[in-house]
């Protein structure tokens, strides 16, 4: 199938609308005929990119604040109010770190998990009703990360793998009420995630780390992972040579960690 034909007219919910995946996401999906919801913290981004999307009169801007889950509920009423059903939820927002494990405040630490893992979570439950009457799909944006620890990742890596244990689950029980999860892997991909990572001490890192700089263009990116919805895969990875590592890590564990020990971490 086309991906005109399978996005046309589905009602798409972005998280992580306003910029990187998120924000290509959007204006790929545009351009396909689908009907979005964009959702992030910043309302002017969303705002702007509204304007620049396909079929303008067919999206709808909602702020969203993934550590404040108690508005889930009400926003997704505001988004039933226009649209009647949800198709697809996309699940991309999120914080990347750049700080050690050592140096991180607990602070840090849970504002990571509660951002990446719980609010991500509990926005999937308030959706999980629509979706089922739809028989719909989630996207889940992990990492590669997701598959392996990483320097100046910890809490980052350790929220992204929290999504694969739950989402699996997920899959598993939602299989029978038509619903598909698919969990995407990226690797090194030219956005702007190192530059608004937050580092030890709960800062902006504020730098584009040369691995984002030189990855792979977010438009490919994209174009890949709506392949990966189409055949409504369970896990897929996207990036260059740096995604042979989880095949590295599978089948020889040992050489792996060798190897992984000396890549940069940014």
């Amino acid at each position: 199938m086309s991906k005109e034909a399978y996005f046309k007219d589905k009602v798409v919910w972005i998280t992580g609308a306003s910029s990187g995946i998120g924000k290509e996401l959007c204006i790929q999906l545009s351009k396909l005929g689908a009907k979005l919801i964009l959702s992030s913290r910043n309302e002017q981004a969303l705002v702007e990119l509204s304007k620049e999307l396909s079929f303008t009169e067919n999206h709808l801007v909602l702020p969203l604040d993934l550590s404040e889950s108690s508005s889930f509920d009400h926003i997704l009423d505001l988004a039933l109010s226009k649209f009647n059903r949800i198709d697809l939820l996309i699940q991309n927002g999120g914080i990347s770190q750049r700080g050690t494990a050592f140096d991180s405040s607990e602070d840090v630490v849970r504002k990571i998990m509660e951002v990446n893992f719980f609010g991500n979570v509990m926005l999937t439950k308030s959706v999980l009703p629509s979706l089922r009457k739809s028989k719909g799909q989630i996207l889940v944006i992990s990492s590669i990360a997701g598959k392996f620890g990483f320097f100046l990742r910890s809490s980052y890596s350790a929220s992204k793998h929290a999504l694969h244990g739950y989402y699996e689950s997920l899959a598993l029980e939602e299989e029978e009420n038509g619903l598909s999860v698919t969990i995407a892997c990226p690797g090194k991909i030219n956005t702007p995630i190192s530059t608004n990572a937050i580092a030890a001490d709960g800062q902006k890192h504020g730098e584009m780390d040369h691995n984002q700089e030189t990855g792979m263009p977010v438009e490919e990116c994209v174009s890949q992972l709506l392949k990966a919805l189409i055949s409504k895969k369970r896990e897929v990875l996207i990036g260059n040579k740096e995604i042979k590592a989880v095949t590295l890590r599978r089948f020889f564990p040992a050489l792996f960690w060798k190897i992984i020990k000396n890549q940069s971490a940014t």
